[in-house]
């Protein structure tokens, strides 16, 4: 203690800066509100700590970089019920060091096959409404979740995939006690799922009546511990062949629901290739549709060309070509992202740097656009949580997963401890649209996991949650590090914008003020007040603006070295040994 007490008198007297300011001027840097975390061996970044030791533990076992996420993942289903679960769907990105290659996985579900559009249509007259609503039986689509861990375990997995849900079971058995930002999005539960069939307040509730776990109070989930541990030893079977199977069917024709066994029976993920764009050298990778991710992929495409470095990070100028080049995406996003198995996308061209190049002639420096229309590109063949893991053969996972709004759909099977998502309110019922809602086909998905490549080496594992925040996340992360020389976790900390009331694939057409933009307050008024003048509507939000996580790989002297970042917005954590 006299060691540290003379330190802190030395500092006072010696000219050391004492303040955030001071250190900003000296070292020409934003300050960050924690440090980036280094390790050579392992990593692990999510949005509750104990979920990120969870993973870390697995690593430390010998698991892979894969059996760090699933381990992770089982273990958020459970702590933050509010984002995801084993009822939503699942996408990664998987770095497999010993063939050097980027592996891309949709875990995402499909809507009941018994279904059709002329049932649907008629289910929403009798609610009066045109659009699938986001609560009840019709937003729900089949959970991919579970297969998805089964697929990834398969090809990257080395510990028994029991090993990697046993402490998410053993947590869900013993009690957790539960932190200050979840509680508060807890408690918004019983107001929302009041009256919806189904074990939501026997579940989720602490009395059964409606009392949600406020900070520090231990909760339960044993239904959970014994839905994963049928899992863990049975195998991804037991939740789409088998008895989950079996529950589930039986409840949904016992309440009016949609989906049975047999759409559980067909379910299936589909691996694919992930795409990606050149950006200043630097290789981003996103997963093509029925996800938004190449929606980031198009707005650096045509930031491209612009110098923004020169411009100036939050300045008038850049805030402005962002925002504009967002809603450029935003428009084609809205018409041309869909299930590739019932529309064709023209990828290739809607990537292009030619095609940018046109679409980047839309932007007028001195005016925000009251509305964008979709581009040409030529046809071509060709809430939520965030973690990222790294291993010591030099694996790397980025993953998502969610149950989209809220908690999900407010539907719990009783006993078997989770919700189902409603994804399916993302489906258009334009029937002229490529989104348009069909039996067997999958929505229309905001979840993206990131990766970038830099001269053929993996360069950083990210990602950003919060619906449509999250391309528009990724591009100011990734612009903060590469145009702007911030660090891992500078670049999170920094303060974001987003543009809403824009084109949606649902088919909500841009509101007639060309939407608007939400800033946090770290953003220079000065830059607000000339976005207003070029005739931006401006507003300013505390929350909204998605959670981050990333690992980075920096070399030194020859060896390996992780660098993690974590969401100081939420509460997560970056560890690694």
């Amino acid at each position: 203690m006299k060691k540290w007490l003379c330190f802190v008198s030395v500092a006072l007297v010696s000219g050391i800066p004492q303040t955030h300011a001071q250190i900003d001027r000296i070292t020409g840097k934003n300050f960050a509100t924690r440090s980036e975390v280094l390790a050579t061996h392992g990593m692990v970044c999510t949005s509750v700590p104990a979920a990120t030791v969870v993973g870390l533990d697995i690593l430390k076992r010998g698991g892979t970089a894969v059996d760090a996420a699933i381990a992770a993942n089982a273990t958020l289903g459970l702590m933050e019920p509010v984002s995801n679960g084993v009822g939503g769907d699942l996408f990664a990105i998987v770095y497999s060091a010993k063939e050097n290659r980027l592996y891309g996985i949709n875990g995402s579900g499909r809507s009941p096959l018994g279904l059709s559009y002329e049932a649907m249509k008629s289910e929403l007259a009798k609610l009066h409404t045109e659009m699938i609503p986001p609560r009840g039986m019709l937003p729900i689509s089949v959970p991919g979740c579970v297969d998805a861990w089964a697929e990834l375990h398969k090809k990257f997995g080395k510990l028994p995939l029991s090993d990697d849900l046993a402490p998410a079971i053993r947590y869900a058995e013993e009690g957790f006690p539960v932190t200050d930002l979840i509680a508060y999005y807890w408690a918004l539960g019983p107001r929302v799922y009041k009256g919806l069939p189904g074990a939501f307040l026997e579940t989720y509730t602490l009395d059964g009546k409606g009392r949600t776990p406020a900070k520090g109070d231990v909760f339960k989930n044993p239904d959970l511990a014994r839905t994963l541990r049928l899992i863990a030893e049975k195998g991804r079977d037991v939740f789409y062949k088998g008895e989950i199977a079996d529950k589930i069917d039986a409840f949904m024709q016992a309440n009016a629901g949609f989906l049975r066994k047999t759409d559980f029976e067909k379910h299936t993920s589909t691996w694919v290739d992930p795409v990606s764009v050149n950006y200043r050298g630097y290789d981003v990778f996103e997963l093509p549709p029925n996800g938004q991710g190449i929606s980031a992929l198009q707005i650096l495409n045509i930031l491209e060309g612009f110098d923004l470095r020169a411009m100036g990070r939050n300045s008038p100028e850049t805030l402005h070509a962002m925002i504009e080049a967002k809603k450029i995406a935003w428009a084609d996003r809205a018409k041309f992202y869909a299930d590739p198995a019932f529309a064709k996308i023209p990828l290739a061209g809607l990537l292009s740097k030619e095609y940018a190049a046109q679409r980047r002639k839309l932007i007028d420096p001195n005016h925000a656009a009251k509305q964008v229309e979709p581009g040409n590109p030529a046809l071509n063949q060709g809430d939520t949580i965030y973690l990222c893991t790294a291993d010591d053969q030099g694996n790397m996972v980025s993953l998502i997963q969610s149950n989209y709004r809220g908690m999900g759909s407010g539907i719990v099977v009783p006993g078997l401890g989770f919700m189902f998502q409603d994804r399916g309110e993302l489906f258009s019922m334009d029937p002229q649209h490529a989104n348009v809602y069909a039996p067997g086909k999958r929505p229309f998905h905001t979840i993206i996991p990131g990766f970038v490549m830099k001269d053929g080496k993996p360069w950083e594992a990210f990602g950003v949650m919060g619906g449509g925040m999250q391309p528009q996340g990724h591009v100011q992360v990734l612009t903060n590090q590469i145009d702007f020389g911030l660090n891992v976790q500078e670049a999170g900390d920094a303060s974001r914008w987003q543009h809403e009331g824009d084109n949606e694939p649902t088919g909500e057409k841009m509101t007639s003020s060309g939407g608007y933009v939400e800033v946090e307050s770290g953003i220079p008024y000065e830059s607000v007040r000339e976005l207003r003048k070029k005739g931006h509507d401006v507003r300013f939000d505390v929350g909204g603006y998605g959670g981050y996580q990333a690992i980075k790989v920096e070399m030194h002297d020859g060896r390996r070295v992780y660098v993690g970042a974590s969401e100081s917005r939420k509460d997560g954590m970056a560890a690694g040994y």
